[in-house]
């Protein structure tokens, strides 16, 4: 006689058993506002951060492909079966258009980087986690951030057990720099080790906020004389409003306390995931000297093992078509994105004028360049209001709170306007004053 072997009982994890972090709603941020922007595909939406694809053509990757694949049988003189291996092997840690990576940043930023100082990581999201991994090595470390703060430098930390000391921005003027040097002191005489400060210095996600030149000189002064090191991001700098360009922390950097962490996601393709990191510090050990790039590239081993050869082909390419001068190239896309942000702040005047502002309780930021606007209301501006939003009016945005690791910023509401056309903002703001009148009236403001 035969029997039917009972069906085992699926496996059942108890959510309490894994990391802690996979319970901390920091991590479901990003997650959501992805899905609530597929689950309202007609609403307008303010919500992502991502470049504008009308600015993309699929026949483009194939000729950046086809300009790198001549640059190395021409240039770099491989033959055939090493250009094969070039584009379909895993190859090498550390990348392999670190040299154009490096006259890229000469040309455009004025930064002077060895190639082997670079690490290529696959989006700048794995370079934070490098870095973070390589610098935090006792419970006692410490990263400063600035606050609000983008999130994924904060959700890294949280997955490495990284405490994360917020220190805020000056209101319009970025981090303050006196702020930075009493929050070393102040981590220090509680027993912890300030490791690193992380900043974004012109036009932050989600700010908005620059910091000026003389506070970033300033900054690396701080830096020097409290021993901390500078971790750099550096996705939005070619957007200014004006054209001009601002000096990189990094190309004043001359005593080697900047880490500067890049992106070809907003300037090249997103689609790619290439980033970059310069980790140009020398770390002394037994066996001597070594940089600092060295040492993620170690990390980076056992985890991505290399940055996809194809994705660094097809954005060498472009580096070349560009003759390694992005911010020429990019003039066209930043006069996009700049119009996009005229709009945006033209459209919030026109709908909340001066004289019934105050009576709607809502007010902005005017920042200087990127893709963010910060919007106060007079409303808790949290998920279910975003939900509520796209719902009944058809727009979204992003709720500010997740961005302040000690809390704060539940009245606050970032607008990004780069995933738009002009005509779509202008829409969208309409959309939204509504939504702010009608949640006015549901939630009175609180009495000063």
């Amino acid at each position: 006689m035969t029997t039917t072997p009972r069906a085992a009982e699926p496996a059942t994890l108890l959510l309490e058993d894994l990391h802690g972090s996979l319970a901390d709603p920091l991590l479901d941020q990003m997650t959501f506002l992805n899905e609530v922007t597929l689950r309202y595909p007609d609403a307008v939406s303010f919500a992502p951060g991502r470049p504008y694809e009308g600015l993309f053509e699929p026949a483009d990757v194939t000729t950046a492909l086809n300009t790198y694949l001549t640059h190395l049988r021409e240039e770099e003189g491989l033959g055939p079966a090493a250009v094969r291996e070039r584009i379909f092997q895993y190859g090498r840690t550390k990348g392999f258009i670190n040299t154009l990576v490096a006259g890229q940043l000469q040309a455009d930023e004025g930064i002077t980087a060895d190639p082997e100082a670079i690490v290529v990581t696959a989006g700048a999201q794995e370079a934070m986690l490098l870095v973070l991994r390589a610098l935090c090595a006792d419970p006692r470390d410490v990263l400063l951030v600035a606050s609000p703060c983008y999130v994924g430098i904060t959700g890294a930390a949280r997955l490495l057990g990284v405490t994360v000391v917020p220190v805020p921005e000056a209101p319009g003027g970025g981090l303050d720099p006196e702020a930075v040097a009493a929050a070393v002191r102040e981590q220090r005489a509680a027993g912890r080790r300030p490791r690193a400060c992380y900043l974004v210095p012109d036009f932050a996600n989600p700010s908005g906020a620059s910091l000026p030149v003389p506070a970033r000189r300033r900054l690396l002064d701080v830096a020097a004389e409290t021993g901390l090191l500078l971790i750099e991001d550096d996705p939005y700098g070619f957007f200014a409003l004006d054209g001009r360009s601002r000096p990189t922390l990094k190309a004043l950097d001359t005593a080697h306390r900047v880490i500067h962490i890049g992106s070809y996601a907003k300037t090249c393709f997103p689609g790619a995931r290439i980033g970059y990191v310069i980790a140009d510090q020398r770390v002394a050990g037994p066996a001597g000297t070594t940089l600092l790039a060295d040492e993620l590239a170690k990390l980076k081993s056992m985890t991505t093992v290399n940055t996809s050869a194809l994705g660094q082909a097809v954005v060498g390419g472009m580096l070349l078509q560009a003759g390694l001068r992005l911010r020429d190239a990019n003039k066209a896309v930043g006069a996009f994105y700049a119009d996009n942000l005229r709009t945006l702040l033209a459209e919030l005047a026109a709908a909340f004028p001066p004289a019934g502002r105050e009576r709607h309780g809502v007010c902005w930021n005017l920042p200087e360049g990127g893709f963010f606007v910060v919007v106060s209301v007079p409303f808790t501006a949290d998920e279910p209001a975003m939900e509520r939003c796209a719902r009944e009016h058809g727009v979204l945005w992003t709720p500010m709170a997740g961005f302040y690791p000690a809390g704060g910023g539940e009245r606050l509401l970032r607008l990004s306007c780069s995933y738009l056309t002009p005509d779509r903002i202008r829409d969208g703001v309409r959309r939204l004053a509504a939504f702010a009148a009608a949640e006015a009236d549901r939630e009175p403001a609180p009495a000063n």
